[in-house]
């Protein structure tokens, strides 16, 4: 049974203020074929979205390896807001771009917007996108099984508190989040970092690339690992080739492999 790390008990409890998470960055996409586009190209059912409402997505590569995972949004009818806690926007957008083609939407960095957690329970419905999108002030709930909290987009202020990030990182963690940085960008496919239990990826849509990949190993039960939350001691003793990520806070330490 997993339970919340006596540093991270300790800060929830001291009622938290909210915390600009640095990592994170938000990519636009816009134009009549936004939706479309997405749906060729990233691996959860894009489709399924309504106006207002999020998904837990990621983009792989044509051997079926996750290049990112983000949390993508449907603001309006034709436009989307990618929310990446690893990826640079403006990297991401690079990459994409190569495969607009004809197409007809554009890509750009909401450079203005800043992404804030929020400690404590919330009253929007999963999925779902509270706020208005005019004022560009959104809130959606991110809770995890151990973890109450919610995630803001607003426009970005003069001064940022970041003191909560890290509680943050080690929150998501928890929640089987994994973050993927340097060499593990394109190391993993979905199932060996147990996305399917974020909802993030689709076997029911049609083709986009790595689906052949992730539609054998969930059809034919081919998938062997499973990403796995390791504790201070078992993260000492972890083999590295198969550490995606860790996080520490005040004394506590944890990761996430795949073993």
């Amino acid at each position: 049974m997993v339970n919340i790390p006596p540093s991270l008990n300790k800060f929830l409890a001291s009622s938290p203020s909210d915390s600009v998470l640095p990592g994170y960055s938000i990519l636009g996409l816009k134009g009549p074929d936004a939706v479309a586009f997405a749906q060729a190209q990233f691996m959860n059912d894009v489709a399924l979205l309504d106006v207002m409402q999020w998904q837990w997505n990621g983009w792989l590569s044509t051997k079926g390896r996750v290049i990112a995972l983000f949390l993508l949004l449907r603001v309006a009818e034709d436009e989307l807001l990618i929310v990446s806690p690893d990826m640079p926007a403006a990297e991401l957008g690079r990459r994409l771009i190569g495969y607009v083609l004809r197409n007809r939407v554009q890509l750009g960095v909401w450079s203005e917007l800043e992404c804030v957690g929020r400690f404590g329970t919330s009253t929007v419905a999963a999925q779902q996108i509270a706020g208005d999108w005019n004022a560009r002030q959104l809130e959606l709930n991110l809770a995890t099984a151990l973890v109450p909290r919610s995630l803001h987009l607003r426009p970005r202020a003069e001064t940022a508190v970041t003191e909560g990030a890290s509680a943050w990182a080690m929150a998501s963690l928890l929640g089987g989040i994994p973050s993927l940085h340097g060499e593990q960008i394109e190391r993993w496919t979905p199932h060996q970092l147990s996305l399917q239990l974020l909802h993030a990826v689709s076997v029911k849509k049609g083709c986009y690339p790595g689906q052949e990949i992730v539609a054998r190993t969930h059809f034919l039960g081919k998938n062997k690992r499973q990403l796995t939350l390791l504790s201070d001691i078992a993260l000492t003793q972890a083999d590295p080739a198969t550490l995606v990520c860790s996080a520490q806070f005040g004394d506590d330490q944890a990761g996430l492999a795949v073993l």
